[in-house]
């Protein structure tokens, strides 16, 4: 069998999206991979991606397994996704689901994995190089990722994406098919009277990339979302990089 790879488009050249991201901080990269890299990406979220439930604690945050799912029962669920929404009434929280990439890539778990070789891919120097490119962080040595879904109520509330100086730029590259606005599940950038400055709907083969630290959510998906917000995000880095 062939080894499956992912490949960045070979028609994009960084400097087209180089000075709208000096300018305003943030700019969208359609068609980032090839066709076929964003077709078997989609086709692992949908069918071979363990999926865990993300969402906000006292402590801070917690992934939740499908085996603790499963043991949680759906009473203990509820409660711990009800403390998730009582947090966001007054600060930050979120509730979606997600698959922790680097942590299962670097311990051998779910080997072969779409976005195992994704991660590979995002940190092999070609794409680092991209990515310094467009956004002229000439100091970048790794790239982060998780697999996220938001589904219907899922969300992210209002924050900036503060490090420990280490995150120069924040990502999504959008796996979403054929989204309606009225769906929701916009990435929305405020300013600092909380209104939105700028918002982009879930789109595919699309990745967006933002200077940090900066104010933005992620809009709820409506209960009448007829898609699946799925993407990949995280950040650009400047500290040691993966092992």
């Amino acid at each position: 069998m062939t080894e499956r790879v992912i490949r960045l488009n070979p028609r994009l050249d960084p400097r087209d999206y180089a000075q709208a991201y000096a300018r305003d901080g943030m700019v969208q990269v359609p068609d980032l991979l090839d066709a076929a890299s964003a077709d078997w990406l989609a086709l692992a979220l949908e069918h071979d991606t363990p999926w865990s439930l993300s969402l906000k604690t006292p402590q801070g945050g917690e992934l939740v397994s499908p085996q603790e799912i499963a043991a949680l029962g759906r009473d203990a669920l509820t409660a711990r996704v009800q403390a998730a929404l009582q947090a966001g009434r007054d600060g930050f929280s979120f509730v979606y689901l997600a698959y922790p990439i680097i942590k299962a890539f670097l311990t051998g778990q779910d080997q072969g994995h779409a976005t195992h070789i994704l991660v590979q891919f995002f940190n092999d120097t070609p794409f680092l190089e991209f990515a310094k490119a467009v956004t002229g962080e000439t100091a970048l040595t790794k790239i982060d990722a998780q697999a996220t879904w938001y589904r219907p109520g899922d969300f992210l509330t209002l924050h900036d994406d503060t490090g420990e100086g280490e995150r120069r730029a924040a990502y999504t590259l959008g796996l979403t098919r054929d989204w309606r606005a009225d769906w929701g599940g916009q990435l929305m950038f405020h300013d600092a009277a909380g209104d939105i400055a700028r918002g982009f709907k879930p789109g595919f083969n699309l990745w967006t990339v933002f200077k940090t630290p900066r104010l933005h959510s992620v809009a709820p998906v409506a209960a009448y979302a007829g898609g699946k917000r799925r993407s990949i995000t995280g950040w650009l880095r400047d500290d040691p990089p993966i092992k």
